[in-house]
């Protein structure tokens, strides 16, 4: 049956309604908590177990040739990089408070390095090149070989003490006068975009941006190109309702069913696949809602992330603000290794 374009903004107008329906017509189930402990408990050890020799699996299949042989040795081992940041991430603490805890910690690993040394690991090339090879490899243990995925977007907020001076010249007045001033912090937003897998909860790739959802969003279609992971399927919110999203997702990810929601001044025009998503939106909007409603998923890992990892990314650069962001995929897909 063919469609015409008042035919999908007439469905688009009553939508609020269907949708009403539809909540009325669905059953929630409700959650058996014992169960819900039992796999709790299941999968964080399962991540504490595999994480180690999955580390090592990573390293060793890289090819670390070092040209440069002068300098001082390493305070650190690769493996004990990876780790640093995961467990910064994991305990939520700054550059410096993860130093001090290291000092901590020394005790029984006899680590004891700076919060600069802790800082500069999230640049090392090697520390990326593992962290890729780890998230691969997570992927893989997984038994994801294609991906039914939905996608969105979050942020994180990055707050960067400003300095006693800086402060002072810029608000033109004495620091004596105005106690304000010292407590003053600079504020900014990164955004981030990750695909999930919705069989497995499990992160296939992200993107992280200062400057907007959409560049996040392109990085992470990239990111899922290199990984080598098919999508057969997207789900994607409102913001990506239009008919470039739709031309941009085909052209990086090949032959992939997309399900979003028309905006109200939706037109038929447009390519195959476009004219495919309108013509199933119309003439089932119901099963179409249900296939749709699954990326309500993504909602739900980002809160578990965030009460996990935190919201804040306390790194500076934005080389080094992607690494962290990297970190909480890993640690994401690591506590979602297991059963």
């Amino acid at each position: 049956m063919r469609i015409k374009t008042k035919d999908v903004r007439n469905v688009v107008k009553v939508l609020d309604e269907i949708i009403d329906n539809y909540n009325l017509s669905t059953i929630d189930e409700k959650r058996d908590w014992k169960e819900y402990e039992r796999k709790v408990v299941s999968r964080i050890k399962t991540a504490i177990k595999e994480l180690s020799p999955l580390i090592e699996e990573a390293i060793t299949s890289l090819n670390i040739l070092k040209i440069e042989k002068r300098g001082n040795k390493p305070k650190l081992e690769l493996k004990q990089k990876i780790i640093i940041l995961i467990t910064q991430r994991l305990i939520k603490k700054s550059n410096r408070d993860m130093s001090n805890m290291l000092a901590l910690f020394s005790m029984l690993n006899e680590i004891d390095i700076s919060y600069k040394t802790v800082e500069r690991i999230y640049s090392y090339e090697e520390v990326i090149l593992v962290m890729h090879n780890l998230h691969v490899l997570i992927l893989k243990k997984k038994g994801v070989t294609e991906a039914d995925c939905c996608g969105d977007g979050t942020g994180y907020t990055l707050t960067i003490k400003e300095n006693y001076a800086s402060v002072v010249e810029k608000f033109k007045e004495k620091a004596k006068d105005s106690e304000e001033i010292v407590k003053k912090k600079k504020k900014k937003f990164v955004y981030s975009f990750a695909l999930l897998d919705i069989n497995t909860r499990m992160y296939i790739a992200f993107g992280t941006s200062h400057k907007s959802e959409k560049e996040a969003f392109l990085s992470a279609l990239e990111m899922a190109k290199r990984i080598g992971i098919p999508v057969k399927s997207i789900r994607l919110d409102r913001y990506y309702s239009g008919q470039s999203y739709v031309e941009i997702l085909i052209k990086e990810l090949g032959n992939v069913k997309i399900t979003l929601i028309p905006k109200k001044n939706a037109t038929i025009e447009g390519c195959w696949e476009w004219k495919r998503i309108l013509h199933d939106f119309v003439n089932d909007p119901i099963t179409y809602l249900e296939d749709y409603f699954q990326r309500t998923q993504s909602e739900s890992c980002f809160s578990e992330d965030k009460k996990r990892t935190g919201w804040i990314i306390y790194q500076k650069r934005e080389d080094r603000i992607n690494t962290a962001n990297f970190c909480n995929i890993i640690i994401h897909n690591l506590f979602w290794l297991g059963n």
